[in-house]
């Protein structure tokens, strides 16, 4: 498997033995997560941040400075010459220069993936419009993997805005090379857009849902999304689908109990802060997990690790 140089900009560019071998190494930096590493000392990031964001921007630089790289870099387009007018393009041909790996999020869709042909250092797509979050998935996988033991025969549910949200896109296309039976439940408004669920379906069991009763008491894992009302191109659609579902303790009566809760945060009014106590929630240890999953990325792309 070659990952040196590589671009991360879709989860569907992974065959699955690469996506275990990822996951293999991300257990390997647990322990350099805690103590520390140099392998990359020399080595520049560059995060380029076209949108908001706090955990994977974070989670980038951290999982950088722990293999001892440094970080350059802006977390909105407001503060970078993109507001005097720049393109994508000439943004990416001037980074390249300061940086071995850029990181990029971009609220266009197709961002990443005009970045990876234009620039002469490696792109991981830190999230593009409504369309992937590959590295999101694959620490998912990961923290998936690590609570339960596997991943094959699971039963996962995904919840909340399945069209916008840009972390079940790619999770179900990653998920769809395991033997997983995949409950997409939301409402009709928000289903799963056709062509994600045109592929995974032809792999694996999908079955679309709008009442979460019905599936709470058989599914192992429930990945829990906002509804995201910055996606909404209309504000009246936004406020029809506003609060569709919570996952308060009453509907936890219901669950298994070793279900695992997982969200790829920040959330909103989903899931209150009494489920953070209960042996369910998992997310803020996703958080950590994300650490691991992009120090094994950046380490294999950048050939510190073969």
């Amino acid at each position: 498997m070659e990952f040196e140089g590589r671009d991360i900009i879709s989860i569907r560019d992974f065959k699955r033995d690469e996506i275990d071998y990822i996951l293999e190494i991300a257990e390997a930096m647990e322990p350099l997560a805690i103590k520390g590493s140099s392998m990359l000392n020399g080595k520049i990031l560059a995060t380029l941040f076209f949108e908001p964001s706090t955990r994977t921007r974070l989670s980038f630089e951290t999982a950088m400075h722990k293999l001892g790289g440094s970080t350059i870099g802006f977390a909105e387009a407001e503060i970078a010459s993109v507001k005097k007018g720049e393109n994508l393009v000439d943004t990416i041909r001037t980074v390249e220069n300061y940086a071995d790996i850029i990181a990029l999020r971009h609220p266009l869709e197709g961002a990443a993936r005009l970045a990876a042909e234009c620039s002469k250092v490696p792109i991981i797509n830190g999230g593009s419009g409504a369309e992937e979050h590959p590295t999101q998935a694959l620490l998912d996988l990961y923290t998936i993997k690590k609570e339960k033991g596997k991943i094959d025969g699971l039963r996962i549910a995904m919840l909340g805005d399945l069209r916008y949200g840009r972390t079940v896109h790619s999770l179900a296309y990653a998920l769809s090379y395991y033997d997983v039976e995949l409950y997409l439940v939301s409402p009709e408004s928000l289903r799963m857009r056709r062509e994600v669920l045109m592929v995974i379906s032809e792999k694996i069991p999908v079955i679309e849902e709008s009442n979460l009763e019905k599936v709470m008491s058989i599914v192992d894992v429930l990945y829990v999304t906002r509804i995201q009302k910055e996606r909404f191109p209309d504000p009246a659609e936004y406020m029809k689908v506003k609060g569709s579902y919570r996952v308060n303790v009453e509907v936890l009566c219901k669950a298994k109990p070793d279900l695992i809760i997982l969200h790829p945060l920040p959330r909103t009014d989903e899931i209150p802060p009494e489920v953070d106590a209960t042996p369910h929630a998992r997310y803020f240890q996703q958080v950590w997990n994300g650490i691991v999953t992009r120090m094994a990325l950046l380490a294999l792309i950048l050939g510190a690790v073969k």
